[in-house]
């Protein structure tokens, strides 16, 4: 004796679940059993037909009362047409809202549309910075010249397929349920080419080399891309193009680097400047120098910031900020007078020139007794 599973149960809904949580616990449900899904497994697809049956019943208000009263009682013996019998378009209705993007949709030329490309696109931080105007060259998949994209030979016509009446999709009734596939004359195309074109073969498409202008908008990152539509592989027989996505890669420059909207650059300054004090200049990549002044007694690492001076918001307005980090240079190669005057220097050093230094060491004699 076969054990009959409360439709409820089935769909994990409770009696008094509104029209909206009983499609949405299908949809879940559904999805998570389709066999398409599981490997073909079994108990999947069993699963899958016994819950498809449930929501064929419940969606229904008439069949729902009628369950509600009688259980499945109410469609044996004459009690009514159960969810496996009569019409089956409410389903396939259903099954095609819910597994449509799924399966690939409704056929037919939607489902040719050419496939999306990628082009890498190294540029300088200077281009980065100001934009840049370029041309690219690409090999693709284009419409094909001599059929104009349909795929038939000049002067013969596309027909639309018998088979599945130009839907790319034919049906059949397998048990409970009507089942969707490709159909297997046009293979998804809706139509069907007797007499093909030969540059093309029937695609409708033929390789190309085609030559595109990009404009890279001011402030791109490292990774920013930049899309093209319909510039990507021409769809088959006439069907939409895909896009052709360009990915930017900034080479790494001589003086700067680059977080976000901010410059960073290490610039060297003598230990006399460092000392007194001054000023250096530092060319930025808006071709203008920019002028750091240093205070006396400026230490190695410190950080000045320069705002505006960075890099451009990308599609907004103004800009980041330039930091420069000092690194003092102890002098390496000294003459004669320039060590003496070191020296005389050094001699007249009382400790509070240097406080970091000197402190340093009075915690050392400190900590050694």
């Amino acid at each position: 004796m076969t054990t009959e599973v409360d439709y409820y149960e089935l769909l994990e809904c409770e009696r008094s679940a509104d029209d909206a949580t009983l499609k949405a616990s299908y949809r879940r449900l559904a999805m998570k059993y389709h066999p398409d899904k599981n490997g073909g497994c079994k108990d999947h697809e069993a699963k899958f037909k016994a819950v498809s049956e449930a929501y064929e019943c419940l969606k229904d208000p008439q069949k729902r009362a009628a369950y509600d009263r009688f259980g499945h009682a109410a469609f044996k013996n004459g009690g009514g047409q159960g969810p496996g019998h009569g019409d089956f378009s409410g389903f396939s209705d259903i099954f095609e809202s819910v597994f449509g993007e799924f399966m690939g949709g409704r056929g037919g030329r939607a489902n040719q549309r050419g496939a999306d490309l990628r082009y890498d696109m190294e540029i300088s931080l200077e281009d980065a910075f100001h934009g840049r105007a370029s041309e690219i060259t690409v090999d693709v998949s284009g419409l094909c010249d001599t059929c104009e994209g349909t795929g038939a030979k000049p002067g013969t016509q596309v027909k639309q397929c018998q088979q599945c009446n130009g839907h790319g999709k034919v049906r059949a009734q397998q048990g409970f349920f009507m089942v969707e596939r490709t159909c297997p004359v046009c293979h998804g195309a809706g139509q069907v080419i007797s007499d093909p074109c030969r540059d093309c073969r029937g695609e409708g498409r033929t390789d190309k080399t085609k030559t595109l202008s990009i404009n890279v908008p001011p402030g791109v990152d490292e990774g920013t891309r930049i899309r093209l539509s319909g510039e990507g592989e021409a769809g088959a027989r006439g069907a939409p193009a895909g896009d052709l996505y360009i990915f930017l890669h900034v080479q790494k420059h001589a003086l700067f680097e680059r977080q976000g909207t901010t410059l960073f650059a290490a610039a060297p300054i003598s230990f006399t400047t460092a000392a007194l004090g001054g000023e250096i200049s530092l060319p930025g990549l808006d071709g203008e120098a920019h002028v750091v002044k240093i205070a006396p007694g400026t230490q190695s690492g410190r950080e000045i910031r320069q705002r505006g001076a960075g890099m451009p918001v990308l599609q907004g307005r103004g800009r980041g900020d330039l930091v420069i980090r000092l690194d003092v240079e102890t002098p390496t190669k000294l003459s004669a007078r320039q060590r003496e005057l070191l020296e005389e220097f050094r001699l007249t050093e009382t400790g509070d020139e240097s406080p970091n230094s000197s402190g340093f060491f009075s915690k050392i004699k400190s900590a050694l007794g």
